[in-house]
């Protein structure tokens, strides 16, 4: 599931631009989701937010309840990053030039 923290929210909108199923809005400067329970899941939005305000709550067989999915891109890597709730913090670094080479 989808989760905004609109205190990080920086309004740019990359957000509403990217998101296939045109869940996002902006509203007084800050990024609303419409129904998250029409979220497809894909994390285009996760990977697009400069401020890390959207992240993706993963399942409890995932990561334990509560933890949470960023993402940082670059031109070169894509780094996720898993945040649980006893603050342990698991990074997976993704080469882009190579990553659809297997």
């Amino acid at each position: 599931m989808i989760k905004i923290d609109e205190n990080k929210c920086v309004g740019c909108g990359r957000c509403v631009d990217i998101c296939p199923g045109n869940l996002f809005f902006l509203e007084k400067s800050c990024v609303k989701m419409r129904d998250v329970r029409d979220c497809w899941g894909c994390c285009a939005c996760v990977k697009i937010c400069p401020a890390k305000a959207i992240c993706y709550q993963l399942a409890a067989d995932l990561g334990g309840t509560g933890a949470k999915l960023f993402a940082e891109d670059s031109p070169q890597k894509l780094t996720w990053q898993i945040l649980k709730t006893n603050g342990e913090k698991i990074i997976l670094e993704v080469d882009k030039a190579r990553a659809n080479k297997f």
